[in-house]
């Protein structure tokens, strides 16, 4: 089961304004995404996602060259042989450290679909786990800045289709943010869990002011109030308030991970598996944090792969958390590149898919039709 083939296709489609979203990193403006398909000589097809990281067609040229000469011919089977290899002879030794951990993450994902594939499993029966319910979360590019009033019905309608928690974007002002997280908790209570997502758009002295409030109305967690290196920040914000701080999106392989379990600053890990090396090193991830005792919540990426792949991912560890479900309106790439990748259940929760490997199908004309568009993702 050699690899004979490994592709990646940067992909993209503008948003329309009402599917515009405004958060802590800007407003988005289009979707991203870059889709990497690996064939074996027996005819296996793999099928993963690498997030864009804002720069789709670099990502997409990266594998494509580079990374594609180091993996062709090998096992596909080897996942661990394949990470390491990629590891020892371009993350670790020539730079492009973010950039090539998530060209990785899409190769290895669509490796593992090719191994449960081979099996004749479903992705998570291979990595050890069960078919169980999982709590999921309203997320995804959604839920942005907007009148208190409007985010309510936002948020009515989530709850009308079963989600039990939800993640407010904030980032804005303390005071702004703050106003919102308040209307929300007015009109659901306490019987509607709410997160909070900076996107690292606050100063300490932001969350200075912000914390206390969004301890008192409840939140969960405030996620990303900073870049993932400010590790200083980190340390001091977790003084200002009870409220758990969250991060992990942008941190790469359990070596970024080592550093900010030790800290002990964040509590809530959220690893990307289409950003952090991919599913064999979010194990390796989840691992480490159990031995600490720390959930994971995995971070999701923008399409149906990578998406089917986190609820997988979480019904085979034992310190699994929330699954990110993606409720942004009009996203292509879960509704149509894909077939539908999870399904939420009247208590709010979702199971992973049943078909072998990763359980979705890609329609590749879409990909034909979808070609990358130059230029940031959040203006």
């Amino acid at each position: 089961m050699k690899i004979v083939e490994l592709r990646a296709s940067p992909t993209s489609f503008p948003l329309p304004p009402e599917a515009s979203v405004t958060l802590g990193i800007g407003r988005a403006v289009k979707r991203d995404a870059v889709v990497v398909k690996v064939t074996t000589d027996d005819g296996l097809v793999g099928w993963g996602e690498a997030h864009h990281g804002r720069a789709p067609g670099a990502v997409a040229h990266l594998i494509n060259t580079t990374l594609r000469q180091l993996v062709l011919g090998m096992e596909a089977a080897d996942v661990v042989g394949v990470w390491q290899r990629v590891y020892t002879r371009q993350l670790a030794s020539h730079g492009m450290g973010a950039g090539a951990s998530i060209a990785l993450s899409g190769i290895d994902m669509a490796l593992w679909d090719i191994r449960a594939k081979a099996a004749g499993w479903p992705l998570y029966r291979l990595l050890g786990g069960a078919a169980r319910p999982i709590p999921a979360y309203a997320g995804g590019v959604s839920l942005g800045y907007a009148e208190p009033a409007k985010l309510v019905d936002e948020a009515r309608a989530l709850v009308a289709q079963g989600y039990r928690a939800l993640k407010l974007r904030v980032g804005d002002t303390p005071e702004r943010d703050l106003e919102r997280v308040a209307a929300v908790r007015r009109a659901f209570g306490d019987r509607l869990v709410i997160l909070t997502d900076a996107n690292t758009g606050y100063t300490v002295a932001d969350a200075r002011r912000a914390m206390p409030g969004l301890e008192a109305h409840g939140v969960g967690w405030l996620e990303e109030p900073f870049p993932a290196h400010d590790h200083r920040s980190y340390a001091l914000a977790v003084t200002f308030a009870k409220v758990p701080l969250a991060a992990g999106e942008n941190h790469y392989t359990r070596f970024e991970f080592t550093r900010v379990i030790e800290d002990r600053a964040i509590t809530i890990l959220q690893p990307d598996l289409a950003k952090t090396g991919g599913i064999t090193e979010a194990l390796r991830i989840a691992a480490l944090a159990s031995a600490w005792k720390l959930p994971i919540h995995p971070h999701t990426s923008m399409t149906g792969l990578s998406m089917a792949a986190s609820v997988h991912f979480l019904a085979a560890i034992d310190n699994g958390g929330y699954f990110e479900a993606d409720v942004s309106t009009g996203n292509l790439f879960r509704d149509r590149l894909t077939s539908t990748p999870y399904t939420l259940d009247a208590n709010g929760c979702v199971g992973p898919l049943e078909k072998p490997g990763l359980g979705v199908e890609v329609d590749e004309d879409f990909l034909r039709k979808h070609p990358v568009i130059d230029g940031p993702s959040y203006v």
